[in-house]
């Protein structure tokens, strides 16, 4: 098992449980001792749990979205085939606004030599898209949230609101065809309500995973978006509802 797959299932199984002891980890992922006390320092720096003489608690609740730090290091193959994807669907001269996110991250990344107008919705892509002469950055305003770097708030609602997009690429905590799209966090179901709403196509961009969760806050029905890019182990019934919804649904 690789690190970024070990680090995760420390995370699940801790937050499942409440509290683990290391002996339990090592069972659990069958990795050394040492190993886990070195894993648990990691986590315990993203936030994500507390150590304690021989384990470590949960700081993540049920329901909560893992840390930025965290998720940046997962899936890294699949984000970058999925940004890929979403890249050839956007044309020279288009402008894009693109939500928070990790998957949206790595998008900003296959979109920096690009010939387009960007609105990044967090300062993570405002940094990578920031000196890329042939691209034109808009900063929108707003309060970063600590960690994810995400844009939120009036300002950054008002900021969409007085623009009009050829593409939003937006990101999600969950998709089904059934509860539609949806977020951890009540302000960032906001923006992307408004980044939705400011554009004429909406691209989604979803793990797999993603297809199969609901989360709290309800951003928008399946049927406001126009198509969305998945890896090919997204479950067939889930692709099939979305589809039967209008939703072109594109795997990678």
């Amino acid at each position: 098992m690789g690190s970024t797959d070990r680090l995760r299932q420390i995370t699940e199984a801790v937050r499942e449980a409440g509290r683990m002891g290391v002996a339990e980890l090592a069972g659990l992922t069958g990795a050394s001792e040492m190993t886990i006390r070195r894993d648990l320092e990691v986590l315990a720096d993203q936030g994500v749990l507390e150590r304690y003489r021989g384990g470590a608690r949960s700081l993540v609740l049920r329901g909560e979205e893992p840390p930025f730090a965290l998720r940046a290091q997962e899936g890294m193959e699949v984000k970058r085939r999925i940004a890929a994807e979403v890249a050839g669907l956007i044309a020279d001269g288009e402008s894009v606004v693109l939500d928070s996110g990790t998957t949206c991250l790595e998008v900003a990344r296959a979109l920096a030599h690009r010939r387009l107008t960007v609105m990044p919705l967090s300062l993570h892509a405002v940094n990578t898209l920031t000196g890329t002469p042939q691209l034109t950055l808009l900063v929108p305003g707003g309060r970063p949230r600590p960690g994810e770097l995400a844009l939120t708030g009036p300002l950054t609602e008002a900021s969409l609101a007085a623009l009009r997009f050829d593409t939003a690429v937006i990101g999600c905590c969950g998709l089904t065809a059934t509860d539609g799209l949806t977020a951890y966090d009540l302000e960032d179901a906001a923006v992307k309500r408004a980044a939705i709403a400011s554009a004429r196509r909406v691209l989604a961009v979803a793990e797999s995973a993603k297809l199969t969760r609901t989360a709290l806050a309800f951003v928008a029905p399946a049927s406001a978006l126009h198509a969305v890019v998945t890896d090919e182990a997204a479950p067939g019934d889930e692709a099939d509802a979305l589809a039967a919804a209008g939703v072109t649904v594109r795997k990678v």
